[in-house]
Formats: C-alpha cells, structure tokens, sequence
C-alpha cells in the first residue's frame, strides 16, 4: 500500500509472506461501572488490537455508551482493568487519559454553538504527534471546507458529524472512540461516514465504534462484541457474520 498524498501513513510494509498478529492498543478486562448506586456495568471482557475497527452492539440501555465513557474516565465510579498501550489507565482522569492519545466523540457530538466551523477544528490541543492538519480535514469532508465560517448554530446534522470528527483528528489520538456516528443522519451522509471510517483504517487509525445501525456497522467493522445487562454475551468477526445472523436478529430485536 502506497501512503496517501494527503494523510500520512502510520505503517510500514513488512517483508516476508507471513504478517504479524496486531498487538492488543486497547485491553479491558472485568470493567465495572456506577451511576450513583446504580450498578451498570458487570464485568466487561474485550479487547481491540492496532488498525482494527471493533464495533459494541446491543440493544438500547445495554452499556455501549457507559463502557465508552468508562474508558475515556468520564465515569467517577469504574473498577477492573483498562490498559492502553500497556498502560493501565483505569485509575487516572480523563484529561490524562486524553492525552495518552484516546480520543472520544459523543453522540450529542459537542459542537460549540458559538463558534464557527474554524474555531471548533482549532479548539482541542494536539496530544500526540500525527493529528491531521485542517487541510487534511478538509480534504476528508469537503463539506466543512464549504462551512468553514458557518456558526454551529446554521450546520446540518451531518455537518456536525463531520466536524466533531474532525475535530479529534487534529489531536494526534490513535484510538478513535465513535458513539452512535450516524444516529439521525441521511442515507447519502451515513455513506460518507462510512468511507471516512474506512479510510482512517487504511491509513493506520483503530476505532472503537458503538454503533445502533448494524447494517451500516457490517459494512466497516473487522469485529463485534455484543452487549446485553452490562456484560460482553457474545462476539463476531465479520466473515462469521452470515451464519450467525439469527442469532444477531434475537440479541438486536429486529
């Protein structure tokens, strides 16, 4: 694989016939988490390994977004084990955690209403080396590039996708944490999502993604972990998918 002209390549070739298992980036082992009393997560077990795309599915209330959020250690009350490149991270703050080089982009997406397009991009701090440039952002969602003085008030729903994504990528983050990305979105804007999804994964990104819309998921994810009561029930690789389908409609309820 050539590197791209505009997004540089975090990789190289290996030689030989036989390539190496990807290490584990991103390791959770018997997470549990609290919302007050409230018990929410029960032990959770995965894992996603370097330039993969590992997709959480389960039905509404089934802990997708508190296991995020319990990551990125905007939980105050978490026990069990996170380690992120070999580092557990399950005790430190969220903003440490950030600058490690996770980042994560929630469903209500954030955008500053006051601000425009420019000023969202050039909001967050570079983390890490590696963060896209506005250019590169550009070049992913031409339709930013169009809005770049638009005041977050006047942009669509897809718009503000685009640029909560984009956001995170100016960081220099590695592990790309995307909760519900197309939720609301138009067919023809799901479809962009998903090229931009495919391409940070050719170009060396590994994403966590929770994602309602399995269909779309199927078309991006290496990997799925079901969800149900808090806990990890079941998981895929893609190329099992069409004989497990059943199974998947009975956990999803479609």
């Amino acid at each position: 694989m050539r590197p791209s002209a505009t997004m540089p390549m975090c990789s190289k070739p290996i030689s030989g016939s036989q390539m190496p298992e990807p290490k584990v980036m991103l390791d959770v082992r018997d997470l549990q988490s609290w919302y007050g009393e409230s018990h929410i997560l029960h032990g959770v077990d995965f894992n996603v390994r370097e330039g993969e795309v590992v997709t959480l599915i389960g039905r509404n209330g089934a802990g997708k977004t508190t296991t995020l959020k319990s990551i990125i250690g905007m939980i105050d009350k978490r026990q069990g084990s996170v380690r992120f490149e070999d580092q557990e991270i399950i005790a430190m703050p969220s903003e440490r955690i950030a600058r490690l080089g996770i980042a994560f982009c929630p469903e209500e997406r954030g955008i500053f209403a006051s601000l425009n397009v420019m000023e969202n991009l050039l909001l967050p701090p570079h983390v890490r080396p590696g963060g896209l440039s506005v250019e590169q952002i550009f070049t992913l969602f031409p339709n930013l590039k169009e809005r770049r003085s638009s005041p977050g008030t006047k942009l669509s729903g897809g718009e503000q996708q685009m640029l909560a994504i984009g956001r995170i990528l100016r960081t220099g983050a590695r592990l790309l944490m995307l909760d519900e990305p197309t939720e609301g979105l138009a067919p023809v804007i799901i479809q962009q999502i998903g090229a931009t999804i495919a391409r940070l994964k050719q170009e060396g990104f590994t994403i966590l993604l929770v994602e309602q819309n399995f269909r779309f998921a199927s078309t991006v994810a290496d990997r799925f972990y079901v969800m149900e009561h808090g806990r990890i029930i079941d998981t895929f690789a893609t190329p099992d998918l069409p004989q497990n389908i059943h199974k998947l409609h009975d956990y999803l309820g479609v």
